[in-house]
């Protein structure tokens, strides 16, 4: 990719996009305090939310969820519908981000379809989730106590029962956690007040059955060509998305995709060892360890998504994930995104970049674009994979995610190419995937101990009392 086409993400404003952000601030704001205690101002940014979707399918329900919050009569289907105004309001902004980037990397996108069955009305088993949601907005993040926290035990233990139901008890419980390893909220130095609104506007919208906004599935074939892994590394998950290509069989237009494979884990786990618990996708971690595309037969795409299922796919070839991208990812076509998934921080768009100079921009790395900067999202780097600030900046050659955060486009790098004493070498976020590859690396970790071998001991011993 040229730098000159990097440089139109910055071309002018995108109309009214600060303006709704600014709105979606106003009612997080509300959220820290609790709407319990909800002041004058804090009604005002509720009623302004309600005013920007007022012309929309959801205006009289938002209405009428803003008035109750001034009223202090909120119930949860209020909160159903403020979380869904406040969704709406950022998926419109993730929108419009997506169409300037789209328009600057020249990427053909196919338009949404949603299913045609309508969406189920949720289980009994999340009315457990709604009422703790319910006290959690009321209180607010400031006045959260380890008593409130305990409370999402239940829910989350109902919902793990129900395999269809986990995406919210991870959801429910990575909050918790994250809630109770601040508290006192009141203490700290800055709230993450975006974030936690994010986190409790999605939970919200998946306790009243949101999760059936999908993409009608169908089967797919072909080769997939991976082109970097996107690592999440959480003290109760680790995650990693592989993006890639995918030549579908008999031919046909090249698609960008995604596969998503997870695993419950805690705290002590950390670097590397993640690798560990995703042992049962040995085929997906060897291609990732050793550059090599997949021959997926039926796999079930959802949008981007495909569900991985290792019985379906087969190790193939050598691939360069470098030289795929330079071939293949121009004419790749680009999945819509699911309803549920439009937010400005959701945007990862993959690109390859080639030919700049990394430079200090006001103290971060940066790409020079003609006089404008990429800043390089060096804080993203997984300690499950060898990339390194260091590498990073030595690097002339970069496959990454453009990402919005904070206000500005950001590119973090999946993989890049960097001369190092005079030698090119290549780094990628999945080179670990089967095993630490770097010796000083690999020392560490066995001086440390394998903790998941001796967590699943201890768990054995347990198991056999």
């Amino acid at each position: 990719m040229l730098a000159a086409q990097l440089t139109q993400l910055h071309d002018g404003t995108i109309p009214a996009l600060a303006e709704t952000l600014a709105v979606v601030d106003g009612a997080d704001d509300t959220l820290t305090a609790g709407l319990a205690r909800l002041d004058e101002p804090g009604a005002a940014a509720w009623a302004a939310l309600a005013g920007v979707v007022g012309g929309t399918p959801l205006g009289a329900r938002v209405t009428e969820a803003a008035g109750a919050v001034r009223t202090g009569a909120l119930t949860e289907d209020h909160l159903a519908a403020l979380a869904g105004a406040r969704a709406a309001l950022l998926g419109a902004a993730h929108d419009a981000l997506l169409d300037r980037l789209d328009t600057a990397l020249g990427r053909l996108r196919a338009p949404w379809a949603a299913a045609p069955e309508a969406p189920a009305a949720p289980p009994p088993t999340l009315a457990g989730a709604q009422a703790w949601l319910h006290e959690l907005a009321l209180a607010g993040w400031r006045g959260a106590d380890h008593e409130l926290l305990s409370g999402a035990a239940a829910p989350v233990e109902a919902a793990l029962a129900e395999p269809a139901l986990r995406r919210i008890a991870v959801l429910l419980d990575g909050l918790a956690a994250e809630l109770r390893a601040a508290l006192p909220v009141a203490a700290l130095p800055q709230v993450p007040t975006r974030r936690w609104a994010d986190l409790w506007t999605r939970a919200v919208l998946l306790s009243h059955g949101a999760h059936g906004e999908t993409a009608p599935g169908e089967p797919v074939s072909g080769r997939l060509l991976p082109l970097g892994v996107d690592v999440h590394e959480h003290d109760t998950a680790f995650q990693a998305q592989v993006h890639a290509l995918l030549e579908p069989a008999g031919g046909g237009t090249v698609r960008l995709v995604r596969v998503t494979v997870v695993a419950a884990k805690v705290a002590t786990i950390v670097g590397p060892a993640g690798w560990r618990l995703l042992e049962a996708y040995p085929i997906l971690l060897t291609a990732l360890a050793q550059r090599r595309s997949i021959t997926v037969t039926d796999l079930t795409a959802h949008g981007a998504d495909l569900r991985w299922a290792e019985e379906r796919a087969t190790l193939g070839e050598p691939a360069d994930p470098f030289a795929t991208a330079r071939v293949l990812l121009t004419g790749a076509t680009a999945a819509a995104t699911a309803p549920l998934l439009r937010h400005p921080a959701a945007i990862a768009e993959p690109v390859l970049v080639e030919g700049y100079i990394v430079r200090d921009d006001d103290g971060a790395p940066a790409l020079d674009l003609d006089g404008r900067s990429l800043r390089l999202a060096t804080g993203r780097l997984p300690a499950a994979g060898p990339l390194t600030p260091a590498l990073v900046a030595a690097s002339t050659a970069c496959l990454g995610l453009l990402r919005w955060d904070d206000g500005r486009w950001l590119l973090q790098p999946l993989a890049v190419r960097a001369t190092v004493r005079k030698q090119t070498v290549e780094a990628h976020n999945g080179d670990w995937a089967c095993g630490v590859t770097d010796p000083k690396t690999a020392k560490a970790e066995a001086k440390a101990g394998d903790a998941v071998a001796v967590l699943r001991e201890r768990a054995g011993r347990l198991l056999r009392r």
